[in-house]
């Protein structure tokens, strides 16, 4: 730095000088060079201080990048290497793009020869991600046909000022759909102009079809679930539009499967098989070129329990297991996709597939992604116990962003009129399904719940 700052100050204070003579009438007739003035150096080290802050930060990288490049070329040695490197964290292009060049001169200086892959004797895969306390580089090395090695570094990130900061840039539409004695498992919207027009109501013995006519609700078809088991204390269901015929149901141990067209028929059988946690419509969609797609994930879920199991298919990267979950939530990112599961054990569990970590946020057991024009255009609603609402035994839902694995809340709690039974995202991705069983009136109630942008 100090060889740095000399040299800015040769450049601006001496080589661009006021040349004038020594002495008077100019002895020898020679001149001398001499400092611009006091003005000169005042500039120099406004300049410095403008640029300190980047320069600090840049600096910063370099001892993370000098010792990860360490830990490849133990692995490498030096030689032909193909080198990828790829941002899953919040940091900024600029930044990560710093970071790769001086990754990839620390390597050069150990042996290193960064080649096309085609010419190279190894690969390395560097993927720039990271936690809540810490910014987390992680390298996979893959070398002939040998198993792939993962080496990776840690840099404490630099605290900003709390965990979850509290933010009212959004607010959260709720849009009442059905109410009915039995229990409510989820609602489909099968039609809609500005508003539904035909839905299909899941519970534990049936889906029937309502359409609107004349601002009410009226029934169109009641289809009868057949199943041989009873159900467990705490029965959960999916109901999910299909590509070929009208919807699929999902309850433990049992896949249902409807005809294509009304009037409908409903086809029951035993079944383990997983359960989708993308609905069709959203699988393999990219909003508006902004974001990776979300390609289709299933889960299994206990046939005698209220949870899914953990096993994941076809898996996130190499993780096929994420743990017990009750529900779980996509978020697309520009080049991945961040998974966050509300495990059994009260912990959010964040995955990108290549690290994952676990967090206790507070939140409770539901959790549900949904498409937006607001902020970082993916929210994510979670439950939770009603802001000023326990004594009424309500729940809330409230919209948080997660924009560096660090959920920031941006949406008052929405209170609502007792306890959240399900919440899973509407098939078209941009609002989520909330049920709700009434304290007062002991009625399970639907909503779709959106997310509004402030003005």
């Amino acid at each position: 730095m100090a060889k740095v700052m000399r040299q800015a100050l040769d450049s601006a204070c001496f080589l661009n000088t006021n040349r004038r003579r020594i002495g008077p009438g100019g002895e020898n007739g020679t001149f001398s060079r001499q400092p611009a003035g006091r003005r000169c150096y005042l500039f120099v080290v406004a300049l410095f201080l403008l640029c300190l802050p980047r320069l600090a930060v840049a600096g910063s990288w370099n001892s993370p990048a000098q010792a990860l490049a360490q830990k490849i070329v133990t692995v490498t040695g030096p030689g032909a290497v193909a080198i990828t490197v790829e941002n899953r964290s919040s940091l900024s292009k600029k930044d990560a793009d710093a970071i790769g060049g001086l990754l990839r001169v620390e390597l050069e200086s150990l042996g290193v020869r960064p080649v096309p892959p085609q010419q190279a004797a190894a690969s390395v895969a560097v993927w720039l991600s990271e936690n809540p306390r810490a910014y987390v580089w992680v390298a996979e090395i893959r070398a002939g046909t040998a198993e792939p090695s993962v080496v990776m570094v840690e840099l404490p990130r630099a605290e900003d000022g709390g965990f979850l900061r509290e933010s009212a840039a959004e607010s959260i539409r709720k849009i009442a759909l059905w109410a009915q004695e039995e229990r409510i498992l989820d609602v489909l919207v099968l039609e809609e102009q500005t508003a539904p027009t035909q839905i299909a109501v899941l519970d534990g013995e049936k889906v029937a079809i309502y359409r609107m006519k004349n601002g009410k609700w009226a029934q169109e078809q009641n289809l009868a679930i057949s199943h041989t088991r009873p159900w467990p204390r705490d029965l959960r269901g999916r109901i999910l539009g299909a590509q070929d015929h009208l919807f699929d149901v999902y309850l433990p141990g049992v896949f249902c499967r409807s005809t294509p067209s009304l009037p409908l028929a409903l086809s029951c059988r035993e079944s383990d098989d997983p359960w989708p946690l993308v609905a069709p419509d959203r699988g393999g969609y990219s909003p508006a070129g902004r974001g990776a797609a979300v390609p289709p994930l299933g889960a299994f879920y206990s046939a005698s329990r209220n949870f899914f199991t953990g096993a994941l298919t076809p898996g996130l990267g190499k993780m096929t297991n994420a743990g017990k979950f009750y529900s779980a939530a996509p978020l697309p990112r520009e080049s991945y996709v961040l998974w966050l599961f509300a495990e059994t054990g009260g912990e959010i569990h964040l995955v990108d597939g290549v690290t994952e970590q676990a967090e206790k946020l507070g939140w409770g057991s539901d959790v549900a992604s949904v498409r937006t024009a607001c902020g970082a255009n993916w929210q994510v609603l979670a439950t939770g116990t009603g802001d000023g609402n326990e004594e009424n035994g309500g729940d809330s839902v409230r919209a948080y962003e997660v924009a560096d694995r660090d959920p920031a809340a941006v949406s008052a709690a929405l209170n609502l009129s007792g306890e959240i039974t399900a919440l899973w995202t509407d098939a078209k991705g941009d609002s989520a399904i909330a049920v709700v069983r009434n304290r007062e009136s002991g009625e399970y109630e639907a909503f779709r719940l959106g997310v509004v942008c402030s003005q």
